[in-house]
């Protein structure tokens, strides 16, 4: 057998070792693909994953399944997605709690959010609403602030999300008060006890918040991000209210096991790329008070690397011990 024989017979060999798992990747998908989530049934993420799943199975003709694994801040769905098969059929839609906040809220984390991720895409954006009763006495950021630093330590914020908890701490470092933090399991819970007066104020998800506002029971008094909200044009951000360089709002993202097929990854991200676009996503962020966002992989990689910095720092000056 000559040499160019050999090498023929060698290449060819490579060529079909190869060949399934290329027309796998090519035929992607073949088979449903499963939408793990954080968070219970009905939460805002669980929503979004499942506008998103509706359009992706409008394209693919493959079902899309949202399985909620709630608990432990998320812990749960992220482990069990970053020990899943590496395949594109298990995709984790998360948010900034299981990838920016986590790691420096808790001592050991059972996944590691940059080693055992390939990120997708970005999702979507939000801000939250800095609200307090109907009949409290100041009516602005401002007079807040100024009824705070008078009074330090009276004050005291609800927060029932590290978004939220977080949220507040900002606030407390840049506008240089002394608030006292209350926990509660979920941010409904603490708006209920906002109204009956057991907390003085709190920085809450815009779904949460605004039909309180609307309903005249609760006085937003700034947005947390940079940009106003379209569902609340009428209240300015928290930093045009005077805290200069507040800017702190919360996003959805998605993310598959790590070592993840490229040509995989690239059809997911273009899937939920538009998948974002759709009307079934549409009517989500409309009704949330969020905003579509996309990214490519190596975008969500940056701005994820620069989110848990920033989080990082927030958490640390507030002096919150990891549990």
């Amino acid at each position: 057998m000559t040499s160019f024989t050999k090498r023929g017979l060698l290449v060819s060999s490579i060529a079909l070792a190869f060949a399934p798992t290329v027309f796998a990747q090519s035929d992607y998908p073949s088979k449903p693909i499963t939408f793990v989530v954080p968070f219970a049934a009905g939460s805002a993420t669980d929503q979004l994953a499942r506008a998103l799943g509706q359009s992706i199975t409008e394209k693919t003709k493959q079902p899309v399944v949202v399985e909620n694994k709630g608990g432990a801040s998320g812990m749960i769905a992220a482990q069990a997605v970053a020990k899943a098969p590496a395949d594109g059929y298990t995709v984790l839609i998360t948010t900034n709690t299981t990838h920016a906040a986590n790691e420096h809220l808790y001592k050991k984390l059972s996944y590691d959010p940059v080693k055992d991720f390939a990120p997708l895409s970005g999702l979507g954006k939000g801000g939250q609403v800095l609200v307090v009763p109907a009949g409290a006495p100041y009516k602005s950021v401002g007079e807040l602030v100024a009824f705070a630093k008078a009074n330090p330590g009276k004050l005291s914020f609800g927060s029932g999300s590290s978004s939220s908890r977080v949220a507040g701490e900002m606030l407390k470092q840049l506008a240089g008060v002394d608030i006292l933090h209350v926990p509660y399991k979920s941010n409904p819970l603490a708006i209920t006890d906002l109204l009956g007066g057991q907390i003085n104020l709190m920085i809450t998800d815009v779904s949460t918040g605004v039909p309180q506002i609307k309903a005249g029971k609760l006085r937003a008094l700034g947005y947390s991000t940079q940009k106003r909200s379209a569902q609340l044009p009428d209240v300015p951000t928290i930093a045009e209210a005077g805290v200069k360089g507040y800017d702190m709002g919360y996003w959805f993202a998605a993310y598959a096991p790590t070592n993840t097929p490229a040509p995989v990854v690239a059809k997911l991200n273009q899937l939920l790329n538009s998948a974002v676009a759709s009307s079934a996503a549409k009517s989500f962020f409309d009704m949330s008070g969020s905003e579509p966002w996309t990214t490519t992989p190596q975008e969500l990689s940056q701005f994820q690397a620069a989110e848990t910095q920033k989080w990082g720092k927030v958490i640390k000056a507030a002096g919150i011990t990891p549990e």
